[in-house]
């Protein structure tokens, strides 16, 4: 392939890339050339150089390094020859940081040198716990995205660049752009450095660490906190109902059923034929009253696992048919969502406390809506010497990926340009349980299964056989990227999954925590539910779930228990809510459990051993 070739072929790779970052396109013939011949020629033009503070002591905000224009007769921004490579230093996930390091001692030296850290006489394993507290001021952030990747494969990856380019300095009237790069057909990564005015020979390098975002808004004061601390404490951090379009911004279209409807009537003589996406109902649903069928057409009800959205055809076209699913039932299982509607339960006069409130509901602030008041809470609280832990999670992901413990507001800041997330006040204090496999007591957290029947007369029922998932070390307040300590999910990684079914949890309960009988805590759990299902059907669709006469739905609610006044007492904490969720260990250690679960929502016959009616 001649050269013109090449470089046509190169562009039909790249150029959705290169124009998504805004490389302006004279300089593309030569960043072709530079990565063709593997060019790194920036040293040519620029210099690091090192800060000399004399006898002064160098403050935490002030540069370690900058780096300025050498080439004779400066730069000119318009020159297609001006665009540089710049190379990477460490590429890491944030879940393989700490083992990447440990495993790279010329590395951690490297990085250290780099970010100003005393290495003398310090432990390596020291040295490394500060790389990873300090990394968040020096990394930049890529994705990837494409058809067939995994969403394991589509997280956020970190880079560090070389010394040059961490070298450069932010400014709000930035003289130059770096911006990553992915080579396709190497699949190597780097950064790209070109001017975007012209620099004179001795001039800086100055880049706008977080580009795009208004120069008079306090999101970009909050933004630049890593590098420039400024106090956002006088702020308001009392959280608003969000509007109604938030509720609908990325919403599939949905219809509401036809209020008229009347509730399906069928002949108590026959079995009701069920159409079943879960294989686990097709398996385990025997009861008599019920009969598995192979088509939704031939069924009288619909139990699906795809987000069903018509409600107002169905209920037209097929009125004598339920389905599983209420509308607009995503503002309790999308954790965003959920968080507003937990708030219309809290208590009133207590909106400015710096505590829970409602108290079954974890502090929570999304980071893209509500980022000055996230920073303002945060700032208040540690003026009072309050604990600062927090989760940070991805609104719109499960099974514990791109979730992040940390009491570092540089890091929840960084973190907040990954993608859509919340951040969640860190349940410091959680009810532990003793595992005497693992030597210790360990974090823990329960599944309840929720049957909602109805919401214009609310109904709706607990599965009171509820279960249970164990992290697999002993909890402490640290090593918070020990994925075993911290996280409870392990049945999607690569960790053991311990199973216990909760008679036998129970049984232990009993002896550990003897001065707190489960039906107490248990009853408090139900009301916590009962309040969650209030909130979400306070306020009509899109903000609150809809009513129909034709749905009826089954959600897992996820929660942990944390201890309260001190230690006296434990008070629930929700954390999330899910779409039709993995009922296989349901099945499993319950073969009736789809029996027992049709029967009260189809049939109106309820298990009182199993099922508690919570409103």
């Amino acid at each position: 392939m001649d050269g013109l070739n090449q470089y046509d072929a190169f562009i039909s790779v790249h150029k959705p890339q290169l124009q998504a970052s805004g490389v302006p396109e004279h300089f593309w013939p030569q960043l072709f050339r530079k990565l063709k011949h593997q060019e790194f020629d920036a040293g040519s033009s620029f210099s690091l150089l090192l800060v000399d503070y004399g006898e002064e002591q160098r403050s935490e905000e002030e540069p370690i390094w900058t780096v300025a224009v050498v080439k004779e007769g400066g730069i000119q921004a318009n020159d297609p020859t001006e665009i540089y490579l710049v190379d990477h230093a460490w590429t890491f996930r944030a879940d393989n940081a700490r083992q990447l390091l440990n495993e790279h001692p010329p590395l951690v030296n490297r990085l250290a040198i780099m970010m100003g850290i005393d290495q003398e006489a310090l432990p390596s394993s020291v040295i490394v716990s500060k790389i990873l507290n300090d990394v968040w001021k020096w990394c930049n952030m890529y994705s990837l995205n494409g058809e067939g990747l995994t969403v394991e494969n589509r997280m956020p990856i970190w880079y560090v660049m070389d010394e040059l380019g961490s070298g450069i300095l932010h400014s709000n009237s930035p003289n130059c752009r770096v911006v990553p790069f992915i080579h396709v057909t190497e699949q190597m990564t780097y950064s790209l450095l070109f001017p975007i005015e012209d620099l004179e020979e001795g001039d800086q390098l100055y880049r706008d660490f977080v580009e795009g975002v208004p120069s008079d808004c306090k999101e970009r004061d909050a933004l630049l906190l890593p590098w420039h601390y400024t106090s956002l404490a006088e702020e308001s951090y009392t959280q608003k109902e969000a509007a109604k379009e938030y509720f609908l911004a990325g919403h599939i279209e949905e219809s509401l059923p036809d209020p008229d409807v009347a509730p399906p009537l069928f002949d108590g003589n026959s079995p009701l034929k069920v159409y079943s996406e879960y294989d686990m109902v097709n398996q385990y649903l025997t009861d008599p009253g019920f009969e598995i069928v192979q088509s939704p057409e031939e069924a009288d009800i619909l139990w699906l696992t795809s987000h069903f959205k018509q409600y107002k055809e169905f209920s037209e076209s097929t009125p004598n048919k339920y389905v599983n699913q209420f509308p607009f039932e995503n503002v309790i299982t999308i954790k965003d969502l959920l968080s507003i509607v937990c708030r219309r339960m809290a208590r009133k006069g207590d909106q400015d406390s710096l505590e829970a409130n409602p108290q079954w509901l974890p502090v929570t602030y999304n980071l893209k809506t509500e980022l000055v008041e996230f920073v303002s809470y945060y700032q208040n609280r540690a003026h009072k010497g309050l604990d600062n832990h927090y989760i940070v999670k991805p609104w719109n992901l499960a099974r514990g990926l791109d979730m992040y413990i940390t009491k570092s507001l540089t890091q929840i800041m960084r973190l907040q340009q990954t993608g859509p997330k919340i951040v969640q006040k860190y349940i410091e204090n959680p009810v532990l349980f003793e595992r005497p496999e693992v030597e210790g007591r360990v974090k823990f957290d329960i599944r309840y299964v929720i049957l909602l029947k109805s919401v214009d007369e609310l109904s709706a029922y607990v599965y009171t056989n509820f279960f249970l998932r164990f992290a697999n070390k002993p909890f402490e307040l640290s090593g918070f990227d020990d994925y075993e300590k911290h996280f409870t999910v392990m049945n999607y990684s690569q960790f053991q999954l311990r199973h216990m079914k909760c008679e036998e949890f129970l049984e232990r309960w009993k002896v550990q925590y003897p001065k707190h009988p489960w039906d107490s805590v248990e009853a408090d759990i139900c009301d916590m539910l009962k309040e969650v299902l209030q909130g979400a059907t306070k306020v009509g669709p899109p903000c609150g779930i809809g009513a129909s006469a034709q749905s009826r739905a089954l959600y897992a609610v996820d929660l942990m228990l944390e201890w309260a006044d001190g230690g006296a007492t434990i008070q629930p904490k929700v954390l999330e809510v899910n779409f039709t969720p993995d009922c296989k260990r349901a099945c499993e250690y319950y073969p009736d459990f789809y029996n027992d679960v049709f029967n009260v929502l189809f049939l109106d016959q309820e298990n009182p051993d199993v099922l508690r009616k919570i409103v």
